[in-house]
């Protein structure tokens, strides 16, 4: 791996992605640091350290949420209306017309994608925003008066123009550098919190048999990840012989990849989203006057606490739902019985049509099981290691280790294609 990336940076044009993508993740960083004003900062970093959805949503903006910065929202609006798109593809006709024009289409679905992206960007940011000032982070922010009005309007469009100025970044290393470039900002976000968290553990004075039990459960889980994100069930397809003038068509052997885990970390990201909404709500019913308001809001923060069993079942249970949910709208957009027909290819002993979707059905089915089972018990790890050794890594969850690991592979990839290219060897053998 060192040779071949030496090799990489020996190549004039790799060498040049690989410096551009460094410099906007640099970039990126930069304008993580850079505060909106009349924040209480202190109050602020305390708050998200107390609060799971802000926590969620802090993982996304890399650490940006807690100094609120122009980067504070990260890119996960535009990860919601991607998300959104891909749900309403198969049910909005013009939108399943428009993934099937190949690359003219995937275009004008990035285009749609950006515009949902705007006024996801500004709702978010007035709700955060409106949830830091009623504790009392963020002073004179209301928009229904008029002393406070444009101080408002301008930090509700500067966090949105700093999320899209981040889209832009991710856009950019994805056009001229190596990798997904909305990914890697994700990425990075991630990987710059690290120092601060392992920082924090030994300061928080953690038992060394501890630490060294979460470093050996941090190792294994990489390595779970990397075995099942490659792990996929080869289906055979024949292509006929086709006879156009005087040249020979088809005839070949391939098969098809269903991947065990082909919804990634979207599941995870799904269920902490929904699973954190009754506990904040109910946060702000506690000091409610109404005796059985605040006796069911109590009841209900402690019911969905991150310290509690229903919580962490309840998400298991959720995480292995929304795999099976979004592996199907996958596929279904895949639309591959189509095209194997179009294309003369056909899985050997199964006929054409509706026999070979419910065959590729029943398969994926079968498969998605073990990687349902895996995602959720990925999901509940974070649990089960804070029980054993008795830290909190809230930074480097599930989720924060499925992006870390699938974006290094996924980059590791496209550099590995780069170097076959020139018959190097690859990054991965």
């Amino acid at each position: 791996m060192i040779d071949a990336a030496r090799r990489a940076f020996q190549l004039p044009d790799l060498r040049r992605k690989i410096i551009f993508t460094f410099a906007m993740l640099a970039v990126y960083r930069l304008a993580a640091h850079v505060p909106v004003p009349g924040v209480n900062a202190a109050r602020l970093r305390e708050l998200v350290e107390n609060n799971q959805l802000l926590g969620l949503l802090s993982l996304f903006s890399g650490g940006s949420l807690e100094t609120f910065s122009i980067a504070a929202l990260g890119v996960y609006p535009y990860i919601t209306a991607s998300i959104v798109m891909q749900i309403l593809s198969p049910v909005i006709p013009a939108l399943s017309e428009l993934s099937k024009e190949g690359e003219a289409g995937r275009t004008r679905l990035a285009q749609y994608t950006r515009l949902l992206t705007v006024p996801l960007a500004i709702l978010q940011a007035y709700a955060q925003a409106t949830l830091l000032s009623r504790e009392g982070i963020i002073s004179n922010f209301s928009l229904f008066d008029r002393t406070t009005f444009l101080p408002t309007l301008s930090m509700v469009l500067t966090l949105t123009v700093g999320t899209m100025f981040l889209v832009w970044l991710g856009e950019l290393i994805t056009e001229k550098g190596v990798g997904n470039g909305v990914s890697l900002i994700i990425f990075g976000g991630i990987v710059a919190r690290l120092p601060a968290t392992i920082a924090q553990s030994f300061v928080a004075g953690a038992n060394w048999l501890g630490l060294a039990v979460l470093a050996l459960l941090g190792l294994g889980i990489v390595l779970a990840i990397i075995y099942m994100n490659e792990g996929q069930r080869r289906i055979a397809v024949h292509y006929a012989k086709r006879i156009r003038g005087n040249r020979v068509y088809g005839g070949t052997t391939t098969y098809i990849p269903l991947r065990v885990n082909s919804a990634g970390m979207i599941p995870l990201i799904f269920a902490m989203s929904i699973l954190l909404i009754p506990g904040t709500a109910a946060t702000y019913l506690q000091s409610s006057d109404v005796s059985w308001v605040r006796t069911t809001a109590n009841f209900m923060v402690g019911l969905f606490s991150t310290n509690g069993v229903f919580y962490w079942l309840l998400y298991f249970v959720m995480v292995v739902g929304f795999t099976y949910m979004y592996t199907a709208i996958v596929f279904q957009q895949q639309n591959l019985p189509e095209t194997l027909q179009k294309q003369g290819g056909f899985i050997p002993g199964i006929r054409a049509g509706r026999p070979t979707a419910d065959y590729l059905s029943r398969v994926l089915n079968r498969i998605t099981l073990l990687g349902a089972l895996f995602l959720g018990l990925i999901a509940v790890l974070p649990f089960v290691a804070g029980r054993l050794t008795g830290i909190q890594v809230l930074t480097l969850s599930s989720t924060g280790i499925l992006i870390v690991v699938g974006v290094v592979l996924d980059t590791m990839k496209q550099l590995e294609a780069q170097l076959m290219m020139r018959r190097y060897e690859g990054f991965i053998k």
